[in-house]
């Protein structure tokens, strides 16, 4: 079975200005509507390999 990947907590996702398309891969160049990583485990039958977590902050709120 395929690992579902977030791509919200991925480095290189960015919501798009544009309703129609509001999901953006700055690494692979495309906005969709619906998750990047879908598109590539739809195309390729593999997950993204392209992924690669956000830097969060590690404070106490």
């Amino acid at each position: 079975m395929a690992q579902n990947i977030n791509c919200r907590y991925c480095r290189h996702y960015y919501i798009t200005w544009d309703p129609r398309t509001p999901n953006g891969c700055r690494l692979m160049g495309f906005k969709s509507q619906l998750m990047p990583s879908v598109h590539v485990l739809r195309d390729s039958g593999l997950p993204c390999q392209s992924y690669s977590p956000k830097n969060r902050p590690s404070g106490k709120r």
